[in-house]
C-alpha cells in the first residue's frame, strides 16, 4: 500500500502529453541590437527543459543552430542577407527533422527573422499549416518598403505566396519558396504597424486583431474569431510564432522594439493554453528575448514570462495538473 502511494504521489501532474525537441537559434543578424543571440542560452539556463519535463514530457535539446555563410550575394535593403539565408535554411532542415522525429518543436531566438526558417520547414514537414503570429508588428515589409532593412521585419512577406511577386530575386534564398497562402495567418497584438504594412493588410483581407480588438472582444474570443479564419474545418498543423514584444514591456522588458500597451502575461498565457487545446499545435517560436537588455531584475523578468509562455502552450496549466485517477478516493489522512 506504502509503495502504490509512493508511486502516485511521485507522479501526480506527470501527465505525457508527448515529445518535444528543443532548438536553439542564436542569431541576432536580422535586425542591428547586439545581445538577442543570448536568448536561447538565458531561457535554457532559467530551468526550461526541467520546467517541461515536469509536465511529463519526452524532451529532447537538439541543440543551436550552426550554418556556414554559402552566399556572397546581396540586395539592396536586406542587412546581412547571407547570414540570414544560411541560418533560416539550417533550421529548416532542422524543424523537419524534429516534426519527422515525432516530436513537437520549440524554436528559441534569437530575432524574429527565425521565422522563415521555422515556419518553411514546418510548412515542408506538415503541408497545411496555419501559423498565429503574436506580435506588435506585422513584419511584412519588403526590402523595398522597409525604413531599416532589418530582415526581423520581414519574414511574414517572405513566406507567403501572395506577396511573392513583390520581391526580386533574393541570393541564397532558392531553398525557400513561398507556399505558405496569407490566409493562413493570423496576427494578434498588433499596435506598431507601417503604413505599406497596413495597406497590405487592407488589401488582401489579412487577419489581423490589435490591441484594440483584444480590448474590445478579450483575449478568449479574438483566438476564437483567428482560428476560426485561418482553420475553420480544424484540421491544419498549427504553428505559434510569438515574439516577446507582444507582451507589455512592464511584462517584459528585456526586448530590440518594445511598445507600450501590449497584452499582458496573462493574455498571453491564455493565448497559449487555448492553442495546447486544439490538439493540433506542433511547432512553437519564442523569440526577440534579449539578455542584454535591462538590469538583472528586467532580464529575469523577460525571460520567466518565455518560459510561461512556453508551458503553457505545451501542457501547463494555471489551475492546477490533474490529480491522477484513484488518488480521490484516499482519505487525506494519508498523506499525512
Amino acid at each position: 500500500m506504502l509503495s502504490k502511494l509512493r508511486y502516485v504521489v511521485n507522479n501526480i501532474g506527470k501527465r505525457n502529453y508527448g515529445k518535444v525537441g528543443i532548438v536553439g537559434v542564436p542569431f541576432e543578424k536580422g535586425q542591428k541590437k547586439e545581445g538577442v543571440a543570448r536568448g536561447p542560452e538565458a531561457i535554457r539556463k532559467a530551468g526550461l527543459i526541467k520546467e517541461l519535463e515536469g509536465l511529463g514530457l519526452d524532451v529532447k535539446d537538439y541543440g543551436d543552430i550552426t550554418y556556414e555563410v554559402n552566399t556572397t550575394g546581396s540586395i539592396d535593403n536586406m542587412s546581412h542577407l547571407s547570414e540570414v539565408a544560411s541560418c533560416t535554411k539550417s533550421l529548416s532542415e532542422m524543424v523537419q527533422k524534429v516534426l519527422k522525429d515525432g516530436r513537437q518543436v520549440v524554436t528559441l531566438g534569437g530575432d524574429h527573422s527565425l521565422g522563415i526558417g521555422s515556419i518553411d520547414g514546418h510548412v515542408k514537414a506538415k503541408e497545411e499549416v496555419a501559423v498565429l503570429w503574436i506580435d506588435a508588428h506585422a513584419d511584412l515589409n519588403t526590402n523595398k518598403t522597409s525604413e531599416s532593412g532589418n530582415v526581423h521585419g520581414m519574414p511574414v512577406a517572405l513566406l507567403t505566396s501572395e506577396l511573392s511577386d513583390y520581391w526580386p530575386h533574393i541570393p541564397g534564398m532558392d531553398w525557400q519558396q513561398p507556399m505558405l497562402s496569407i490566409r493562413n495567418i493570423a496576427y494578434v497584438g498588433l499596435r506598431s504597424v507601417d503604413r505599406y504594412e497596413k495597406l497590405v493588410i487592407e488589401k488582401f483581407g489579412i487577419t489581423a486583431y490589435g490591441m484594440e480588438d483584444v480590448e474590445r472582444y478579450g483575449i478568449h474570443d479574438v483566438i476564437e474569431m483567428a482560428l476560426n479564419r485561418i482553420d475553420p474545418n480544424g484540421i491544419k498543423s498549427l504553428h505559434v510564432s510569438f515574439d516577446i514584444d507582444s507582451l507589455d514591456p512592464l511584462e517584459a522588458p528585456c526586448t530590440g522594439t518594445p511598445v507600450r500597451g501590449g497584452l499582458s502575461l496573462r493574455e498571453g498565457i491564455h493565448i497559449m493554453e487555448e492553442m495546447f487545446r486544439t490538439n493540433r499545435l506542433n511547432a512553437i517560436d519564442l523569440v526577440e528575448v534579449n539578455p542584454w537588455i535591462g538590469d538583472e531584475h528586467a532580464v529575469n523578468l523577460t525571460v520567466e514570462a518565455a518560459i510561461h509562455i512556453i508551458q503553457a502552450g505545451l501542457g501547463y496549466i494555471r489551475r492546477g495538473l490533474k490529480v491522477p485517477k484513484g488518488i480521490t478516493d484516499m482519505p487525506l489522512q494519508t498523506f499525512r
